[in-house]
């Protein structure tokens, strides 16, 4: 007699541990990928797609081409260039129709990874030698089997063409097995028990398919029309979800009170006759749209993007004694306090040195509250410095209302830090915090303090509309006047010699430089990951040793303590170091006005935002600024984005290029913005970030709460409250 198996329906939520029989290095691996429930295996999106058009028979390969082949491996060897001594892996791959001899140069672990007999997959350029073609450093993965649907001859027939898709990989988790066990889950009924979130007349107004449509043809298209308008839905569903939390949360936070901030005008024109410059336009601008917000009684949320040396700090400290010369709701005790957050120790009490500067004979007091101690300005023994307090005296001044001005770091949102009346609400290099972080400043009270964020990441416009849909966005876009555009200079190993004599010349002048280096140490050679990329501890050692020995070459990175940082950049203030290298700790703020020269090595390594930032350091006088940025990579590219550095205007032009040059996986979206790369793919789409954003305002005006929408809000609780804002 046969028994009926009776099985339990799939849900999403269901853990893959309840679904498959899984080994112990397989949950580790889909831990490590953050796959821990069905939903998350679904969610897990291929990075491409294969076709068997793209595979290759080695009997067809043609010179010149980039291919991709599947076969086994006969023979592999370590060797070492006849004349150039170069060490190098050489292999013979064979299929069905032939044999190939392939090539890595600089790379001889790689015949660890050639075992005899084993199947390998090689994507690469076919070039030829003595009338022979072979493989030129070609891409290398390790298979135990062809690819998905494909039979040994690799063909199911000549004119059909079968697509798999390419999800990324981790030890112990292959795209194989990813793609399989979705498989298992279709199988299983789960598309059945999947609602989609998205209102159906959004869907339609757009043309886009369902959950469960895309679904299917995202992990196993017919055709590539399928593939692409699933992407689409599934970036339209992420931008629009994101979207939907940060309306919501504007429309929650003009729910509270906030304070009225009226300045007088005489006073704040004395305080700004202080400072040795005249405001440019933009920056009167961002003070007018700052002081509108500040009369509203209601909650200010305001970024302030600005290129490095636009003058934020201005912005924000005039903003600042708005707020501390004016006093609270109930008029009862003293007056507003600033909170002024900084996302490094050096950059916090950069801003307390120039807010001491900029408030000396005002009678405001200032704070400064990092992981190291407290600050605070007068001191009685010298009204025009700082002392060294007691943490526990400088938060209780905070917290009775007496300390106006309170600057810090992450030390700023401990419990223990208590403001009294906090009005506004700073927070500089936002990127650095999350919303979790920056709410815990400003949601201290039933009257929220104004919210300032300032930026010198240059953010394409379709991100900025996406990540800051709470916030109202004011650029400072002029330099003040008397800066002189720097020069930015491509270096290529042939002109490196008159770069290192120019910079000789400007040193003796009086001026000082800097070195960005993309790693700390020296990677080990005989590990297989290995960058080749220069180093902080090698090049300060060869700079001292063998370029320039009569100058004073220092270090700075982000291992070492922060007393040592903040005495190597006290002695390059100084002038004491004439040549600092460092890693792109100092990308935040650093001031030093007498560096003039930065030197970039192995700039193919980093964003245009982030090497814009980096080229920012020295635009901080009025002397002539020099950047020289230093690759090998002849990618092409990576020599465009290089090369557009030389010449775009501005950070904004830069940050619109690098989103259209950079391709998918290689946007950072999920490290640096909290959005992923299919996400980062959508902010290419002006018309779809804002279709996205149209659609999420009207569903908050028509339901704050989205108590109609409960789908709607268990998504964006759960995935979208606390990413990153930049």
């Amino acid at each position: 007699m046969a028994v009926k198996k009776t099985t339990e329906a799939i849900l999403p939520t269901t853990p893959l541990a309840d679904v498959f029989r899984l080994t112990e290095p397989q949950k580790k691996g889909l831990a490590k990928i953050g796959i821990v429930t069905a939903y998350d295996l679904l969610y897990y999106f291929p990075t491409r797609y294969t076709s068997t058009a793209e595979i290759k028979h080695i009997a067809n390969l043609i010179k010149g081409e980039d291919a991709t082949i599947y076969g086994r491996v006969v023979s592999s060897k370590t060797s070492k260039g006849f004349k150039s001594k170069i060490p190098m892996t050489e292999a013979v791959i064979e299929d069905s129709t032939g044999h190939i001899k392939c090539v890595w140069f600089h790379q001889a672990y790689i015949s660890k990874m050639l075992i005899e007999g084993s199947m390998v997959k090689l994507s690469g350029h076919v070039e030829e030698r003595s009338g022979s073609p072979y493989l030129a450093n070609p891409d290398l993965a390790r298979t135990k089997e062809l690819p998905i649907g494909s039979t040994d001859s690799l063909f199911q027939s000549e004119d059909e063409t079968i697509f798999y898709p390419v999800y990324p990989e981790t030890r112990g988790i292959t795209s194989r097995f990813i793609y399989h066990h979705i498989q298992k889950l279709f199988s299983k009924g789960i598309l059945e028990n999947i609602v989609d979130a998205i209102p159906a007349d959004i869907l339609a107004r757009y043309h886009l398919p369902t959950l469960t449509t895309s679904l299917v043809w995202i992990h196993t298209p017919q055709k590539e029309a399928d593939a692409l308008s699933a992407r689409k839905r599934f970036a339209f569903e992420e931008v629009f979800m994101i979207q939907l939390a940060r309306q919501q949360e504007r429309a929650l936070t003009k729910e509270h009170s906030g304070f009225k901030i009226v300045p007088e005008k005489n006073a704040l024109a004395d305080f700004t006759a202080r400072f040795p410059f005249k405001p440019t336009a933009s920056q009167e601008h961002a003070l007018k749209d700052i002081f509108a917000d500040f009369k509203k009684g209601i909650p200010m949320g305001r970024l302030l993007e600005g290129d490095v040396g636009s003058g934020k700090t201005f912005v924000a400290a005039t903003a600042a004694y708005a707020t501390v010369t004016t006093a609270p709701l109930d008029n009862k005790f003293g007056n507003l306090q600033v909170a002024y957050m900084a996302p490094t120790e050096i950059l916090a009490e950069q801003h307390f040195k120039s807010f001491i500067e900029y408030f000396k004979d005002t009678n405001i007091e200032i704070g400064l509250l990092t992981g190291s101690g407290a600050k605070k300005f007068p001191s009685k023994s010298d009204p025009n410095g700082a002392t060294s307090i007691s943490r526990a005296q400088l938060l209780k001044w905070v917290a009775e209302g007496n300390l106006p001005i309170l600057i810090g770091t992450h030390a700023l949102i401990q419990k223990s830090v208590q403001f009294k009346n906090l009005g506004l609400a700073i927070v500089d290099e936002q990127h650095r915090f999350g919303t979790a972080q920056r709410s815990k400043l400003a949601k201290k009270d039933e009257v929220l303090p104004h919210f300032l964020s300032m930026t010198a990441t240059p953010i394409p416009r379709t991100l900025a509309l996406t990540i800051y849909g709470n916030l109202d966005l004011t650029l400072l876009d002029e330099m003040p006047a008397g800066r002189l555009p720097i020069k930015t200079e491509l270096v290529t190993k042939t002109n490196r010699s008159r770069m290192e004599e120019h910079i000789r010349a400007e040193i003796n002048n009086g001026r000082q430089a800097y070195v960005i280096c993309p790693r700390i140490d020296e990677p080990d050679p005989t590990k297989e990951a290995a960058l080749n990329a220069k180093s902080v501890i090698a090049e300060a050692d060869r700079i001292a040793t063998d370029v320039f020995p009569e100058f004073n070459v220092g270090i700075l990175h982000g291992k070492m303590k922060p007393d040592e940082k903040e005495w190597v950049m006290e002695e390059f203030k100084k002038g004491a170091i004439n040549i600092l290298v460092a890693t792109s700790v100092i990308e935040v703020g650093v001031n030093v006005p007498n560096a003039t020269i930065i030197v970039i090595e192995g700039a193919e390594r980093f964003g245009l935002s982030q090497l814009h930032q980096l080229r920012g350091r020295v635009i901080r006088s009025n002397h002539q600024a020099y950047c020289y940025v230093l690759t090998d990579s002849t990618n092409e590219v990576s020599q465009k984005r290089l090369k557009a550095l030389t010449t775009a205007k501005n950070g904004f032009e830069l940050s619109e290029l690098d989103l259209t040059l950079r391709g998918a996986g290689e946007l950072s979206g999920r490290k640096q913005w909290g959005i992923s790369d299919l996400g980062m793919e959508a902010i290419k789409n002006i018309k779809m970030v804002e279709a996205a954003r149209t659609e999420a305002a009207r569903l908050i005006a028509e339901d704050t709460s989205l108590s109609n929408y409960p789908l709607l809000l268990d998504t964006i609780l759960k995935n979208h409250r606390d990413t990153h804002w930049e």
